[in-house]
């Protein structure tokens, strides 16, 4: 390290919130900081519309929509405040705006609204749809535009800024009286709403301490170094002060010594690019220096993000068979709760495509006037038209990633309703729906992600062509109905009184409903769906174009007895794995063990949250979330070469602004504790955690290492969870994050945590240090 001296910058101090003052001054400033305080779309936004919520089932009620001057959150309620209490959403927690009739909600109950009056805001996570329509088309086209702005400066912001932002919400909360200064019991409300259980002596010392004026007040400055304080990271000063020596000025040498300890590029040139892209001191980057708060933007940035920022592109090879590739898949995908009474829905279809979703499945039945319908059959679940089913899949379809989609189709429609839904998809997708085999596309294998690109395949039954010796293929169970009759024989005795109450809503069948329209046949080109013939058969006379479905009961025992043999079928053909069909809630099964055996479409609810989705997440995570990952060579080619086994040391240092949580016993402090899990081969699997900190959710420090060894690390997935520990009963959730063991970063890493349904947490972080070696 070069410990020579060096000019010393003014403006040293840690950055605090951008202004103390609190109220609509401290607010203001928060706008002005995102440049938006004299934009015409914002200040309407600030002084509010009459807009009318539509209903998902009929009906609208006018609310006064406002946004809140922090620029983040937008309060609603009766008109006059007659609603029982305001309601807000974040900004944040938007992921896009739709102008017009453009969701299911105003396409059904919108027609009294004209379309240009008409808005939706689709959500993060489980939120559902805003539907709204305004009084004119200008205030429309003020909060859509306002809106769009909003979104785009806050997804620019630093990590640093989100928490000047954050904090200045709390303070607008913790002000009640609004009269710009914050008492003691002020302050320590304030503590409570940042998950901080500050002793009071500790407490009432500091407030001492920065009421300059000793008017037992604090405002304005005095604020300002009340928090500035509370926002002191005393890890990464020791880390800034470890580099840059007693002078507390990093140098681009310096700074390259930090960076080949992260075993990342330290060249001289990298150094400098990162002072001048993170230092905020104008004449420190001018000298290339960093001082600590550049130091702390850096480490908060995505280069300092534990996940590989590679990997957040698209960089594995797309130009293998489909069968080399897992491949991100949905089951009962129109449901958005559970699967006995819950609402069918075709927003399901988006929110799932464009969470990186590329198989869909699609349970059709006949319906009335002769249109099919989507639902979940035998159930109380609400029914869904086809052909929006469709008309949604083709908005949504490549919005998030180029890749091929596939429809999984379980029909339950006789022969006439069949070919309905194939002049549905044939009218609707045009020419994104594969109809043909790729020209010169070689038999022995299924084309590539990058040939299929921006097209849509049918997963179906289809009829013999007319050289081929007919073999029953026109009278065939589907092949997940006929795994879901065995599943259903083996659970009679468990599940009797589900099903006897079930028994009185099963609808007709048609006759004809086993039958295969010819129309529908022939939109099936590469995923052929078969009964499974069975491994010896499957190995000995592969069929790249024939897909065989099996329940996870199935799927396990397949594992179980021939495992190895399962790993070659899925060399050459697609296999898709489903949950129980029995499973009153919804819930999901451990995709973990189905990736091992290279099973490509391993299905899940994803309308259900939990770890299961979390892993399914994670492994979708690198090659640029776009619902394709190639498997490892031991997948593709078995037995291929060995994997280079690897040991992991994993410090939990400390963690940032975990969310406090709402319990019916009253919103406590957390008491948070950190679980590192390894998800991959049987022998991999392993969990540890750190010990929990007492009343602490701010800035909880453990300083603990963990460590694990990883055999097959190209499998394996890292997950890390935050629970808030109780001695009486369950631990409650509070955060969590999963990724690829591949694209895990070395060194010292901030992780981002997300909700139990996938929303960011933002500003709420764990700070780690990682080490990775070969055995």
């Amino acid at each position: 390290m070069i410990c020579g001296r060096k000019a010393r910058p003014a403006a040293e101090q840690p950055r605090a919130p951008s202004d103390g003052a609190g109220g609509s001054r401290r607010s203001g400033r928060a706008l002005k900081k995102m440049g938006l305080t004299e934009d015409e779309d914002i200040k309407q936004m600030l002084q509010g519309s009459l807009l009318r919520k539509v209903r998902a089932r009929g009906g609208s009620r006018e609310r006064l929509f406002r946004l809140q001057e922090d620029g983040v959150t937008v309060c609603f309620e009766g008109r006059f405040g007659r609603t029982r209490s305001p309601q807000s959403f974040s900004v944040t927690h938007v992921e896009g705006v739709r102008e017009g009739h453009q969701s299911e909600g105003l396409r059904k109950h919108g027609a009294a609204f004209p379309e240009r009056h008409c808005f939706t805001l689709v959500f993060k996570g489980r939120r559902k749809n805003l539907d709204l329509a305004a009084r004119s088309e200008e205030h429309a086209r003020h909060w859509v535009q306002g809106l769009a702005k909003l979104m785009g400066r806050l997804q620019a912001m630093s990590q640093m800024e989100k928490l000047d932002h954050w904090i200045h919400g709390v303070l607008q909360k913790a002000d009640k009286n609004k009269d710009n200064k914050m008492s003691f019991q002020e302050v320590k409300n304030m503590l409570r709403m940042l998950n901080i259980d500050m002793d009071n002596v500790y407490a009432s010392k500091l407030f001492k301490e920065c009421d300059h004026s000793g008017n037992e007040r604090l405002e304005g400055r005095e604020l300002e170094e009340f928090c500035r304080r509370l926002l002191r990271r005393p890890e990464l000063e020791e880390l800034f002060g470890r580099y840059s020596g007693e002078d507390r000025v990093l140098s681009a040498e310096e700074l390259r010594d930090f960076l080949r300890d992260q075993g990342e590029d330290s060249s001289l040139r990298q150094a400098r690019a990162i002072i001048r892209k993170h230092e905020l001191n104008d004449k420190a980057r001018q000298q290339d220096l960093m001082m600590l708060d550049g130091f702390m933007m850096y480490l908060l940035s995505a280069a300092g993000d534990i996940l590989n920022q590679e990997h957040t592109r698209v960089h594995q090879d797309m130009s293998q068979p489909l069968s080399h590739y897992f491949i991100s898949s949905s089951h009962n995908t129109y449901l958005t709760r559970t699967q006995i009474g819950g609402t069918s829905s075709t927003e399901a279809y988006a929110k799932a495509l464009r969470a990186g979703c590329r198989c869909v499945e699609l349970d059709c039945w006949e319906g009335s006037d002769g249109e099919p319908v989507v639902y979940h059959g035998h159930t109380l679940t609400s029914k869904i038209l086809f052909r929006d089913v469709i008309e949604s899949i083709r908005r949504a379809a490549f919005e998030r990633s180029p890749y091929p989609v596939i429809l999984s189709l379980e029909n339950h429609c006789g022969l006439e309703q069949q070919a309905t839904m194939a002049r549905h998809m044939k009218a609707i997708l045009g020419d994104l729906l594969l109809t043909q085999p790729l020209q010169g596309q070689d038999s022995r294998d299924l084309p590539s992600p990058e040939q299929l690109k921006e097209k849509i395949l049918v997963k179906g039954k289809k009829l013999p062509e007319p050289w081929q010796e007919p073999r029953g293929v026109t009278c065939l169970l589907d092949p997940e109905e006929e795994e879901e009759e065995e599943e259903e024989e083996e659970e009679k005795m468990q599940d009797r009184s589900n099903r006897r109450s079930l028994q009185e809503i099963k609808p007709l069948q048609a006759k004809d409903a086993l039958q295969v329209s010819p129309e529908l046949s022939a939109l099936v080109v590469y995923c052929q769906a078969v009964p499974f013939p069975g491994l010896a058969q499957a190995l000995r006379h592969p069929q790249p174009c024939h897909m065989s479905s099996f329940s996870e009961r199935k799927a396990r025992k397949l594992i179980k007895e021939a495992g190895p043999a399962l790993v070659r079928y899925n060399t050459r053909q697609l296999s898709r794995v489903y949950p129980l069909g029995l499973k009153m809630n919804s819930a999901n099964y451990n995709p973990q063990e189905m990736w091992n055996a290279g099973c490509q479409l391993v299905a899940l609810n994803f309308q259900t949250p939990g770890y299961e989705m979390d892993l399914n997440t994670g492994r979708f995570l690198g090659n640029g979330g776009c619902g394709y990952v190639l498997k490892p060579p031991c997948l593709r080619s078995p037995p291929g070469e060995g994997s280079r086994r690897l040991e992991l040391h994993i410090r939990v240092i400390t963690a940032q602004q975990l969310p406090k949580l709402n319990r019916d016993k009253g919103s406590s402090i957390v008491d948070p504790f950190v679980r590192v899990e390894v998800h991959g081969v049987p022998a991999d699997c392993a969990r540890q955690q750190t010990r929990h900190k007492l009343n602490n959710g701010f800035n909880p420090r453990w300083e603990e290492t963990l460590r694990f060894r990883v055999g097959v690390p190209e499998l394996a997935l890292l997950r890390f969870v935050v629970e808030d520990y109780d001695s009486t009963s369950c631990n409650d959730f509070v955060g969590q994050f999963t990724l690829p063991l591949p694209s895990l970063r070395t060194g010292y890493r901030h992780i981002h945590l997300l909700s139990k349904d996938g929303a960011s947490l933002s500003p709420a972080t764990l700070f780690v240090h990682v080490q990775c070696r070969s055995l």
